[in-house]
């Protein structure tokens, strides 16, 4: 691992992948009591550069920790663009609002705080979709249930992402009794399985140890 973290740092410091807003983003995270599981930059500017690629202007991330990959998300896309980013604590939606502000994003970037579920229903309620691109790095046991509201609420030919499907290798083992890994192991086999989606899981190495990314392409969301 220790090379995987040598080769993540040779390629943040040769595409210069952190900037000021960005590295303060961090130490304010860090200064808050934040957890430092937020992406990895390479994988940040991964996100930035599969938004852009789509040309995105819809953006839902479920799961805003500090706002670190929101900056990425929220950067990504055009002056009219929005992102809408939800958190469960109040406490991190605070600082990550702060972290959007300071990097000049307060105006295109939304922070609800509320469980998921919850806001997910009510931005389907509200009509608030349909979304270009969901990127989904919550609570794990949430999983499965946030990919079908991500499919609902995201548009024919929209991309859903979703962050640490690998768990180390462990979603292999049918007999782990680990929540987090018995629920990806239902949300892999609800991507691999479900004919609205055309996906694909890629495994990463890097700073945030052994994981993996889920790609999906909606095919059809079958909105009302």
């Amino acid at each position: 691992m220790e090379r995987w973290v040598d080769v993540d740092e040779y390629i943040t410091a040769q595409f210069g992948l952190h900037d000021d807003e960005l590295e303060q983003a961090l130490r304010a995270s860090q200064a808050a009591g934040l957890p430092g599981i937020q992406v990895s930059a390479p994988q940040g500017k991964l996100l930035f550069l599969l938004a852009r690629a789509i040309g995105a202007r819809r953006i839902l991330e479920i799961g805003t920790l500090g706002g670190y990959s929101a900056i990425w998300l929220a950067r990504a896309l055009p002056v009219d663009g929005r992102l809408t980013t939800l958190e469960i604590d109040p406490h991190h939606a605070e600082v990550a609002r702060s972290n959007l502000a300071r990097a000049g994003l307060a105006a295109v970037a939304e922070v609800v705080i509320g469980p998921a579920l919850a806001s997910l229903a009510r931005l389907d309620q509200q009509r608030t979709g349909p979304f270009d691109l969901v990127f989904i790095d919550a609570d794990k046991e949430g999983y499965p249930d946030y990919l079908e509201w991500s499919v609902r609420l995201a548009r024919p030919g929209g991309l859903i992402i979703a962050d640490n499907v690998v768990r180390q290798g462990q979603v292999m083992d049918a007999d782990n009794l680990d929540s987090r890994v018995s629920a990806i192991r239902r949300f892999n086999e609800q991507l691999a399985r479900d004919d609205r989606l055309t996906a694909t899981i890629v495994q990463t190495v890097g700073a945030k140890g052994y994981d993996g990314l889920a790609i999906a392409v909606v095919i059809d969301a079958h909105r009302d």
